[in-house]
């Protein structure tokens, strides 16, 4: 088997790699703010950690902190490089512990919309529980506006997203396709009797819909707008649960894809199917370039998309279109 030479003797002092200590010093500095106090938490002397963090700031021939009034913080070059440390620290000790246990450990987490939590959450769960119990899952519900803030944040590793949120900087794999369904009460006055409906068929029907910043709205206002439809919307609520209580409560109907339907288990609502074409949602995982994830984050995706087609075959995910994930996803 053949190795990397990894034989660094006569290299530059400034071309040889960073040390993990060095990453680990410099993060800690980062979020704390203070030599001392990351001195302190780390229990090392703070004259070792500032002379590592010299040494780091030559070996990249830039500084990575400038001092203000509330203390140390990191510099353009310091922030771009604390996303990178960050990483690279947790991929350090995931692989210590996958050593250590023979098995794929680690850490990953994947955030989710609301409306794909509904059908998604729990079987993903399951199967991570089943395939790869020695991970530790992170799941975070979130609207879409907010995902992005903490996919660009390396907060999240992995996250579902609908097309229309999609950044240039991600990289992009389809994951299905779901038709939207209008759900309200059976009572509801106005309320087309057919199974299916187009958007010109709603007339009057007073609609209770996220707000125009939601991903679904803006999908939707997209599609009325090619119907030539005017939409009565009477109410406007960003939080799922609170505007399924109210289409519950009789004070409206709602457009939402399939997978909402898996938050009406009792059947309270009827579900009747959209058949405009451009009233539909594609939804996508987004995550950092493929060379920068981890063995777990790449095992959740898998995992993601078998739990995702299973659910779509079987018609518990209702209205959805599956597609196959490409071998390097798709660069937007």
């Amino acid at each position: 088997m053949s190795t990397a030479n990894l034989d660094f003797a006569d290299e530059d002092p400034l071309d040889l790699p960073i040390e993990l200590r060095q990453m680990r010093f410099f993060v800690r500095v980062a979020e704390s703010g203070s030599i001392r106090r990351a001195a302190s938490e780390l229990g090392v002397a703070a004259s070792m950690l500032s002379r590592d963090l010299e040494k780091l700031e030559a070996q990249l021939a830039t500084p990575l902190f400038r001092r203000a009034r509330t203390g140390l913080i990191p510099t353009d070059a310091g922030f771009a490089f604390l996303r990178h440390a960050q990483m690279t620290l947790q991929h350090a000790l995931d692989a210590v512990e996958a050593a250590r246990h023979r098995r794929l450990v680690g850490h990953v987490t994947v955030g989710l919309p609301p409306s794909t939590a509904s059908v998604l959450g729990m079987p993903l769960l399951l199967a991570m529980r089943e395939r790869h119990p020695e991970l530790r899952v992170h799941l975070v519900e979130a609207l879409s506006g907010h995902l992005s803030a903490m996919l660009d944040a390396r907060q999240l590793d992995l996250a579902l997203v609908a097309r229309g949120n999609v950044m240039r900087r991600w990289s992009l794999w389809p994951l299905i396709e779901e038709r939207v369904y209008l759900l309200a009460r059976a009572d509801l006055a106005g309320l087309p009797q057919s199974s299916t409906l187009s958007l010109a068929d709603l007339g009057e029907l007073p609609l209770v819909m996220p707000s125009g910043s939601h991903g679904l709205r803006a999908i939707l206002d997209i599609a009325f707008e090619r119907a030539g439809v005017r939409p009565n919307i009477s109410l406007e609520i960003d939080g799922l649960a609170l505007l399924m209580d109210a289409v519950r409560a009789g004070l409206g109907a709602t457009l939402q894809p399939g997978s909402v339907i898996c938050r009406d288990p009792g059947r309270q609502l009827r579900a009747l199917l959209v058949s405009d074409s451009d009233a539909r949602r594609q939804t996508l995982i987004a995550g950092r370039h493929e060379d920068e994830l981890s063995p777990a984050v790449l095992a959740t995706r898998v995992v993601i998309a078998d739990v995702a087609r299973e659910l779509a075959a079987t018609e518990r995910w209702p209205g959805t279109l599956f597609h196959e994930l490409s071998p390097k996803g798709d660069e937007s």
